[in-house]
């Protein structure tokens, strides 16, 4: 039987992407702190696994787009983060990229992120793995969420979500009480066979996460009424097109600028 997405929370459901990384820099506890600033009810973050077996917030799996000025300089890649260690990772500036007012931000922790944020804001959590490999990063998340949840509404705060399935059914066995959600679209980097979110069956995931150009009338009704699965569309910058989508039966969206959008949560579930 699948989990609920998100109960008792007011839809539609409104996710800072990376925090409100339109104006400040991608998933530093700035950018999440500016998008609780500006009443937005939950945040959608990327979570990497340091050498050394820390939660890393952080897209990318080099730092060099978010830390030019780090090590080897703007040519450079910078550090994998996979094989660094949080010490390298901490000591970088991810938020000059951005701006003179940002600098000096540093890749948080998924732990003190989460303290930080506390229980009345929502989380999606999306799992950086790209192989099959288990080195410990869904094991990580589980223990990390567990912890920042200890009185068990887990399953009422937090959506773990990722490109690949395999992850989010060794994620599912390890923390059953917290819903999953599958994500796709028809970039590069998703491999042909999971471009239409076949991850959603061999994840067993609880919810949908399609880029906002796959939501249309009939792949709405399939997913929602057909199959039963609650969907979150990414990443939606445009007013227009976040009402098309929350039309179409959303329930939720992810973006960049959420505060432009005027939308309202109105109602729980």
């Amino acid at each position: 039987m699948r989990l609920p997405l998100l109960p008792g929370r007011a839809r539609p459901l409104i996710l800072a992407h990376r925090g409100l990384s339109a104006e400040a820099p991608e998933n530093t506890l700035a950018a999440f702190r500016l998008a609780v600033e500006r009443g937005m009810p939950g945040i959608e973050l990327d979570v990497r696994l340091s050498a050394d077996g820390e939660l890393a917030v952080i897209h990318d799996g080099y730092t060099g787009r978010v830390s030019p000025s780090g090590p080897g300089g703007e040519e450079s890649k910078g550090l994998q983060v996979e094989r660094s260690s949080w010490a390298e990772l901490r000591s970088l500036d991810v938020g000059a990229w951005k701006g003179q007012r940002w600098e000096g931000e540093r890749i948080p922790r998924l732990g003190e992120l989460l303290e930080e944020m506390g229980p009345d804001i929502y989380v999606d959590i999306e799992l950086k793995n790209a192989t099959r490999e288990d080195y410990g990063l869904e094991a990580a998340v589980a223990a990390c969420l567990a912890a920042a949840a200890p009185g068990g509404d887990a399953g009422s705060r937090f959506l773990v979500s990722s490109f690949n399935p395999i992850a989010l059914a060794r994620f599912k066995a390890l923390s059953p009480t917290v819903p999953t959600a599958i994500i796709w679209c028809d970039h590069e980097y998703v491999p042909h066979a999971l471009r239409d979110g076949q991850g959603r069956w061999i994840g067993k995931v609880d919810a949908l996460k399609p880029s906002r150009e796959k939501v249309g009338a009939f792949s709405s009704f399939l997913w929602r009424r057909i199959e039963g699965y609650p969907v979150l569309a990414w990443t939606v910058d445009d007013a227009a097109e976040a009402g098309r989508l929350v039309g179409l039966g959303c329930e939720g969206v992810i973006s960049n600028a959420p505060d432009r959008l005027g939308l309202a949560p109105e109602r729980s579930r």
